[in-house]
């Protein structure tokens, strides 16, 4: 049995359908699944979901973490926080941002650019991050609005990451009609 976390996204809840959904399939599977709720969804924080993370999950050589959207983020500077010897399992990244592109940062206005800055600009230690880490899985999405493709080379590169493209499934997100996810099941049940 896995003990897996599923952290939910920028403006998110864990009451999305389609965490819910992968919740459902893999405690049908006989894991251990828990999503939390993040603090203050709509304005996230290095520091509070970090915070969260740190005292929701009991790391082991039995977890997994899979994040969606900004929750990747969370999912990996949370695993720069470890000790030396903790190991996972792996994590499974679902539409993970890094960075606005010039089109959201124009739509969205100042208010998204204050909250995503530091998230954009504080650096993350990719060799730190991948000691802990059994394997990893990047979903990626060819018409995601927030995730420009390209970025799977950054998560090839840099975590050795499995790449998944799904196409046309937005962000993954209610809006883009997306209910359930075969491909994120299906890397948690490989790991």
């Amino acid at each position: 049995m896995k003990n897996i976390y599923i952290i939910h996204g920028w403006d998110g809840s864990p009451e999305e359908p389609m965490l819910q959904w992968l919740k459902s399939n893999l405690e049908k599977a006989g894991h251990q699944v828990t999503v939390p709720a993040m603090p203050d969804p709509g304005t996230p924080t290095i520091a509070s979901w970090v915070g969260k993370l740190q005292e929701t999950i009991k790391p082991n050589t039995e977890t997994i973490l899979v994040g969606h959207s900004v929750g990747c983020q969370a999912v990996l500077r949370y695993l720069e926080t470890l000790s030396d010897e903790v190991k996972i399992a792996g994590v499974v990244l679902i539409a993970p941002w890094m960075e606005l592109d010039q089109q959201t940062i124009t739509e969205e206005g100042e208010a998204v650019i204050a909250i995503a800055k530091p998230w954009m600009e504080t650096p993350i230690n990719f060799t730190k991050m991948k000691s802990h880490i059994g394997k990893t899985v990047a979903i990626f999405s060819d018409n995601d609005p927030y995730v420009p493709l390209n970025q799977k080379d950054l998560f090839a590169r840099e975590l050795n990451a499995e790449v998944v493209v799904e196409n046309n499934k937005g962000h993954f997100s209610v809006g883009d009609g997306i209910t359930e996810l075969p491909a994120a099941l299906e890397a948690v049940e490989k790991l």
